[in-house]
């Protein structure tokens, strides 16, 4: 299982994507959620969303149909 990155978002939209993602049974996290946070740099850092190299084409097929449902 190698993890690559999805794309980077703010954090609510990465939470929400890996919920949405994990819903459709693809397990995903949200890296560098904490960090940025803490270093109170929310706005200039985005969230990477990583998923399994193996998951990543479907991944991307599903947000693209999220974004124009």
């Amino acid at each position: 299982m190698s993890l690559v990155e999805l794309g980077g978002y703010s954090y609510p939209e990465a939470h929400i994507i890996v919920g949405r993602l994990e819903s459709e049974g693809i397990p995903a996290i949200a890296f560098d959620a904490g960090t940025h946070m803490a270093e109170g740099s929310f706005r200039l850092i985005p969230v990477r969303v990583m998923v399994d190299e193996d998951d990543l084409a479907l991944a991307q097929q599903l947000l693209k149909e999220w974004s124009t449902a």
